[in-house]
């Protein structure tokens, strides 16, 4: 096999075309389960849902158990050939609260106007049953797959993997591969097929500041230590008068983009009014605009607050001194930064500021990672776009979101890309209204079939 026109795909459309509405009723069953890793909840369930999808494919199924009771983590293998391609997906999704936000109830999977409304829906159990059913519709209507496939379904994904690196040190030989497909791509805002080709890291931390041993009447405010303003300090001296991120010693450990990156993001189309639309806005922070605001969101390190929790914030008013304030905090970290760089560099600006006393707890912690944008894997990922007629295809150099890909791009070496994500821009990702197009869903059932016969003749 040359490449994907010496396969005929016209009866695997047609079976993906005879087939979808249970295809869609798949989704919805496999949507209806709530699997949150942070709470515990329904990880048996997802594990168990995983098998069954993946077992009726001919997969050689294996739950690795983990240590604490953490959700077991799913490898398989079923196929033959010359070339091995490693699917990355998980089986756990975010909570769904606020539950007075939905228009429908998160698991119960509603279509309205050709979108399908659940959680997870779009990270990732959508694109991990894409998957699924290509495999499913290739068997049927071609005959065997063209090459070998590897999967890794994880259940920690969303609260960020903090058991994945021994597994994928202990299983390296059950996870080698030529190359693998990550979950989460989406289309841009002006609905092209996107492949993005990493991701950066994250360090996830809490800050503590205390102030008198219980909460005091507002009556002294103006002489007790007020620990949500001793936070407010700290967290200003991270931001110049302009709103930038700064940090001393950050430019030490920052890889600027390379060549190829920066020429990639040059040839990406980018809609700024309809970029702001998505989120209500009518600015960018820091007063960015034009492609600078698509250039900062690649290649720029970020210091984010997630949480701010101090003091009484139910109805009406109460009049208290806080004894105890505590904000979550996450940084996205471009190449060259690591949790264990940038960690001590936050403690020492904090503490040459005067800040000893604030306590820095580290939540979580990943790597960035990157496949050039020139590799093989990233062309055969665009021509199986080509394949379907896509019009435009955009290869981003890397995600501003974060994952575990380190540990398949540089513990085992294995080129990764994301790709044929089943999300866009309006998918209201860890949002009530969780939701993607159907359109795109059978799309990417689609693309997988031509991307598994193009990689096999490579």
């Amino acid at each position: 096999m040359s490449d994907t026109r010496s396969t005929d795909f016209t009866a695997f459309d047609k079976y993906i075309d005879d087939n979808f509405d249970s295809m869609v009723e798949e989704l919805r069953t496999f949507c209806s389960t709530p699997t949150l890793a942070g709470q515990r909840v329904g990880l048996e369930e997802g594990v168990a849902a995983v098998r069954a999808l993946l077992e009726p494919l001919g997969a050689v199924v294996n739950a690795v158990p983990l240590e604490g009771g953490a959700p077991p983590v799913v490898l398989a293998e079923l196929g033959a050939g010359a070339r091995t391609l490693l699917l990355y997906n998980h089986y756990d999704v975010q909570p769904p609260e606020p539950l007075d936000l939905w228009d429908s109830p998160p698991y119960a999977g509603d279509v309205r106007d050709g979108r399908f409304y659940a959680r997870g829906v779009a990270d990732d159990r959508g694109d991990l049953l894409s998957r699924v059913l290509a495999i499913r519709a290739y068997k049927a209507a071609i005959g065997d797959l063209p090459l070998r496939l590897r999967w890794l379904v994880e259940g920690e994904e969303e609260v960020g993997s903090p058991h994945l690196a021994p597994i994928a040190a202990q299983h390296a030989s059950a996870l080698q591969a030529d190359w693998c497909a990550w979950e989460g791509s989406s289309r841009t805002e002006a609905g092209d097929a996107q492949i993005v080709c990493g991701v950066k890291g994250m360090l996830y931390v809490e800050l503590h500041a205390t102030g008198p041993n219980h909460d005091a009447h507002s009556g002294g405010g103006g002489i007790l230590p007020n620990p949500a303003w001793r936070l407010v300090m700290a967290l200003s001296t991270l931001r110049d008068s302009a709103g930038n991120f700064v940090m001393d010693g950050l430019d030490t450990v920052i890889d600027p983009p390379t060549e190829q990156d920066i020429k990639a993001a040059d040839a990406m189309p980018f809609d700024e009014k309809a970029a702001l639309a998505t989120y209500g806005l009518d600015h960018w922070q820091r007063g960015l605009k034009g492609r600078d605001v698509l250039s900062a969101s690649m290649f720029d390190p970020t210091a984010n607050i997630a949480g701010f929790h101090s003091g009484y914030g139910g109805e009406g008013a109460k009049t208290i001194v806080p004894s105890t304030a505590m904000v979550k905090m996450d940084f996205r970290l471009v190449p060259h930064q690591t949790p264990e760089n940038m960690l001590p560099l936050l403690r020492a600006h904090l503490d040459r500021r005067g800040y000893t006393d604030i306590e820095i707890v580290q939540i979580g912690g990943l790597y960035p990672a990157k496949t050039p944008v020139d590799s093989p894997l990233v062309r055969t990922s665009v021509a199986a776009w080509l394949d379907l007629g896509e019009p435009r295809v955009v290869v981003a150099p890397i995600s501003g979101g974060s994952g575990p890909m380190s540990l398949i791009t540089g513990e085992l070496g294995i080129p990764t890309v994301m790709t044929a994500g089943v999300a866009s821009t309006q998918s209201r990702v860890h949002s009530p209204n969780e939701s993607i197009l159907l359109d795109d869903f059978k799309l990417a059932i689609r693309y997988w079939g031509r991307f598994f016969a193009r990689l096999a003749a490579l």
